[in-house]
């Protein structure tokens, strides 16, 4: 395999997705991280055009019914873990940058995550919306905020439950910008 070829070949969780402005669809052709010679790379978004730009993600921590009766009923010795799980969601959106090697600085204009117990009487649910004006996504904003929220609530509850999953860590939907509307699939 040559460097920089990594036999992307979309598979069953893969959607087919459309530009909201001329409904043609996409294939992926290429890295846009990689230059030429295969070589990471930031990519250059000075003369991409400011335009409104939004991304949801998700992420559920699992864990025994007792852990999250007393995450819910305040009973937990560290504080509360959901408020502690939401700030720190928030302050990693806006460090994304830090953390994720190519990611641009943004100037993010809303942060939202929003924590609640699982229709199964078993989970975290976690869902982020970022929001933003300017020259490229924010869809790693989002995704980070699910995860870091998600290792937050881990960490607080480690302790009693070592035993919690963290998954489906996923991007729902993303708005705006050159390629247009993206909605993942229902699971």
């Amino acid at each position: 395999m040559a460097r920089g070829d990594y036999g992307f070949q979309p598979g069953p969780g893969h959607a087919k997705v459309t530009s909201s402005t001329d409904q043609s669809e996409f294939s992926v052709t290429k890295l846009t991280h990689l230059d030429d010679k295969g070589e990471a790379r930031m990519v250059d978004v000075t003369d991409k055009a400011v335009t409104e730009r939004e991304a949801r993600a998700e992420a559920c921590v699992r864990m025994a019914p007792e852990t999250l009766r007393m995450i819910l009923e305040g009973e937990h010795p560290k504080g509360d873990v959901l408020a502690t799980a939401r700030i720190a969601g928030i302050m990693a959106a806006k460090r994304t940058h830090d953390l994720i090697p190519l990611c641009h600085a943004l100037n993010l204009t809303s942060v939202k995550v929003e924590l609640k117990a699982g229709n199964d009487g078993a989970s975290v649910a976690i869902e982020t919306r970022c929001k933003l004006a300017g020259q490229t996504g924010v869809e790693m904003e989002a995704l980070t905020a699910a995860s870091v929220a998600a290792l937050t609530i881990y960490d607080m509850c480690k302790a009693v439950d070592k035993g919690m999953v963290i998954d489906n860590l996923r991007l729902l939907e993303k708005k705006g910008g050159r390629s247009g509307h993206w909605q993942a699939r229902e699971q």
